[in-house]
């Protein structure tokens, strides 16, 4: 089956103020199709994710899309007119060549809280927060300001925030995280003075701050931490239930992609873990989990893991519940749990943690 066969919608909501979109397709992948969707306020950054944690038959992954639309139409959703509407998210796939800027991300490895010991006692290091958002590289060129993905291609930028950055007189490139309708700069790699990859990140920080730090709103400058205030400015993001921290190499200069192992730029994500008991075995190495007997979404099993009985105590590990009724978010499986009672597996003697406000709709 060709890409331009594969099924796509685009969706509205309007009613009072609210005003959103919804976008699924059927995509092509490795194997199979998946179902993948965007969604959130018309004009700002789309969050996105898919109904399947792998590539399933074209059947299956029709049937799930079907699904998908049904139950958003129930919600009061409806198509957008064809002869407006905007390619659907798997029509991207066609013309992905004409959307790479050759921008490329430098992409973190990941460290454990424990290994961040090293990094707060070096001076050598910074520390910033880990934003729950989209990454993004930001390029302008005149008045022409494009937006891109980790994997280079261009995306949609909030309109707000292109107004805000053509206020700038200058051309740049500049690395950092979109959040809803708020943009965090943490890297510059041009300038009006040139090519800023192989300069130093200390002097990388200060052209952000010299072009960036006198602007108020929705561009923003991440915070960064030096010294011995490091572990200060650590615990306090971790006691706001913020994603995590970011590490980097002060005197480093800029490379792209992700080192095989190690690299001049680290991120630390602070974790929780609870007991669940299996709910379904839903196939394809995937189980789903409960806590109270509700559903906690799924978890995909290790392929050197045996998959745990339905009635199973498992453990398992997220960075947090995307709020009550939800889901956990990152999970990973750790095994199962012969000294935890199925019992005890409800949200109150777990002490889930959940993200503080939810920033989009459940999809």
């Amino acid at each position: 089956m060709s890409t331009e066969q594969l099924q796509h919608v685009e969706l509205e909501y309007r009613e009072g103020s609210s005003d959103k979109v919804y976008r699924a397709a059927i995509e092509k992948a490795a194997g199979g199709f998946v179902v993948n969707f965007a969604y959130g306020r018309r004009g700002s950054t789309l969050n996105t994710g898919t109904k399947t944690t792998q590539a399933v038959p074209y059947s299956e992954a029709a049937d799930i899309y079907e699904k998908l639309v049904r139950s958003k139409t129930a919600k009061g959703y409806r198509p957008v007119d064809s002869a407006q509407a905007n390619p659907g998210i798997g029509a991207s796939v066609a013309v992905r060549e004409n959307r790479d800027t050759g921008l490329r991300p430098q992409l973190l490895n990941p460290i454990t809280e424990a290994d961040a010991e090293r990094y707060l006692l070096d001076d050598r290091w910074c520390c910033q927060e880990k934003y729950d958002g989209r990454r993004m590289m930001v390029r302008k060129s005149g008045s022409d300001i494009v937006a891109t993905n980790r994997d280079g291609l261009a995306v949609g930028f909030p309109d707000s925030l292109i107004r805000e950055l053509s206020r700038m007189h200058i051309d740049f490139v500049i690395d950092g995280e979109c959040v809803g309708e708020a943009f965090y700069i943490f890297d510059m790699l041009e300038n009006e003075t040139g090519d800023l990859r192989a300069a130093p990140y200390i002097m990388r920080l200060d052209a952000i701050q010299q072009r960036f730090g006198m602007f108020s709103g929705k561009i923003v400058v991440a915070v960064t931490a030096r010294g011995s205030i490091k572990r200060k400015f650590m615990e306090d993001l971790k006691e706001s239930h913020c994603e995590g921290v970011v590490f980097k190499d002060l005197h480093a200069p800029w490379t792209a992609g992700r080192p095989a192992s190690g690299g001049t730029a680290m991120k630390c994500k602070f974790w929780a873990t609870c007991s669940c008991v299996v709910l379904k075995i839903n196939g394809r190495r995937s189980i789903e989990v409960a806590l109270d007997g509700k559903s906690m979404g799924n978890v995909t099993i290790p392929p050197n893991r045996d998959i745990p009985a339905v009635g199973r105590v498992v453990e398992v590990r997220y960075l947090y519940c995307t709020g009550l009724g939800g889901s956990l978010y990152q999970p990973i499986y750790l095994g199962e749990r012969d000294d935890v009672r199925a019992e005890d597996c409800t949200v109150e003697r777990q002490q889930i943690k959940y993200k503080p406000q939810a920033q989009a709709e459940a999809a």
